[in-house]
């Protein structure tokens, strides 16, 4: 079914094509505006309905039509040759392993500050006097 809307789609594009460039054109232009031309020259004035401009008419509105058809209809068929052999041929990923590079590990575990307590604490920051200070330093 969707092929066939679809080249009922194609074929109803190309004869719009051709009807659309068999036409007349509507002359004038922009060179209609100058001059002593009347209300008519300036919005277009009425043309005689042609064959060809009521071909259009109905091509577009069919055009219109299987085009909104066709993105309610599903695409149907099934998968490719191709698609099936492209997914026999992927290979499955393996399962992840316990242990990262480095010496990381997949498990979670809780933030360092709740299992590891620092050895020694750390020394309270020296209280300023005004002026900057040189950091002391330890000797062993």
């Amino acid at each position: 079914m969707f092929a066939f809307l679809l080249t009922l789609l194609i074929l109803d594009a190309l004869v719009l094509s051709v009807v659309v460039l068999l036409q007349a054109g509507q002359g004038g232009g922009l060179a209609s505006l100058g001059g002593a031309g009347g209300t008519d020259t300036v919005l277009g004035g009425r043309q005689a309905v042609t064959i060809l401009t009521k071909a259009t008419w109905w091509c577009g509105g069919i055009f219109l039509v299987l085009s909104l058809i066709l993105s309610l209809v599903p695409r149907g068929g099934n998968s490719s040759e191709l698609q099936e052999r492209l997914r026999a041929s992927t290979p499955v990923a393996p399962a992840p392993s316990g242990s990262l590079p480095l010496g990381g590990s997949t498990t979670p575990t809780a933030p360092p500050s709740e299992t590891k307590s620092p050895a020694t604490p750390s020394p309270a920051p020296p209280a300023s006097s005004g002026g900057t200070t040189a950091p002391e330093t330890k000797k062993p």
